[in-house]
């Protein structure tokens, strides 16, 4: 895919998903999250996670941001629900190798490629990887446990 592809691609994702973000909700039953939160620029998250032994069984987030922050958190819960605990530390490897200019398996992230066009933006790499970060804490915590990005 060309730069300016991925580019218009990259616009297009991050609009939508910030205006019709996807498991935007409370999960009462949730048994494990974490808040997170970037005092830099104002984001803040709480992301919530049902495990069913080691799967996802429901993966949600609430909270406010901009749209780069609202829309990596919508497509980190579509991506991660459904795969195992070791499915989910593999795409959170390859987001973080993606946004540091590290090595990056494009197999292993499907179409979360397209969060590669933050990049472009250094100063908004914080605000794409909160909810990452925020999901990775809360998998590993069995209780509440908080983030902070700066």
């Amino acid at each position: 895919m060309s730069g300016a592809d991925l580019r218009d691609l990259y616009q297009q994702v991050i609009m939508d998903h910030n205006k019709k973000p996807r498991n935007f909700r409370d999960m009462a039953d949730a048994n494990h999250l974490a808040h997170g939160n970037n005092p830099l620029c104002g984001d803040a998250l709480v992301v919530y996670v049902k495990l069913n032994g080691d799967v996802i069984e429901d993966l949600s987030f609430q909270g406010s941001g901009c749209a780069i922050s609202v829309a990596s958190a919508s497509l980190m819960t579509e991506a991660l629900k459904g795969k195992t605990i070791a499915e989910a530390d593999a795409v959170y490897q390859q987001i973080h190798a993606q946004m540091t200019g590290g090595e990056v398996d494009m197999a292993t992230l499907g179409k979360l490629e397209v969060l590669g066009g933050v990049k472009e933006f250094p100063a908004r790499v914080k605000c794409a990887t909160l909810s990452w970060h925020t999901m990775h804490s809360a998998m590993e915590s069995d209780v509440d446990s908080e983030v902070t990005t700066e």
